[in-house]
């Protein structure tokens, strides 16, 4: 059916996106389309919604992988409805916090010690006093997780 299928360009224009990343994201799996003649790409109208799905997926900081995940599990590559939605949003929502909570740790220490193990600045003897940090792993063991508790 011609008509529900839109060439690239219109598709690029439409949803924002540029032509080289909507080929980009059909060679990842995340949209299809038809060759017509000439090999030019359509697209199905409703690969507009998905490219939005992507787009917001990637806005919150999801990788194309988890977002490939999340559309694998849809039947014979639908778009999103809203049961969708709901579903695929309640599973994103714990690595969200944990991304939320990750950014929150690192905005309020920030400004103090990261558990490197450097032990060259003075404040680094009152927060991780004889290196306790390295018990933890290598990095910057407190803003990767909790701090230890301080003895």
């Amino acid at each position: 059916m011609a008509s529900s299928l839109i060439p690239i360009g219109t598709l690029s224009k439409r949803s924002g996106v540029p032509a080289s990343t909507l080929r980009f994201y059909e060679d990842a799996g995340l949209i299809r389309s038809t060759r017509a003649p000439g090999q030019r790409r359509h697209y199905p109208k409703e690969m507009l919604r998905r490219v939005a799905f992507i787009r917001v997926a990637q806005s919150v900081g999801l990788s194309l992988e988890e977002i490939h995940t999340a559309l694998a599990g849809l039947p014979n590559e639908r778009t999103p409805n809203c049961d969708d939605w709901e579903v695929i949003s309640a599973s994103w929502r714990p690595l969200l916090q944990a991304r939320i909570d990750a950014l929150c740790r690192l905005r309020d220490k920030l400004d103090g010690c990261i558990g490197c193990g450097c032990l060259s600045l003075d404040r680094c003897q009152l927060y991780n006093r004889d290196d306790e940090a390295a018990k933890e792993g290598c990095g910057p063991r407190f803003l990767l997780h909790e701090s230890p508790a301080q003895t």
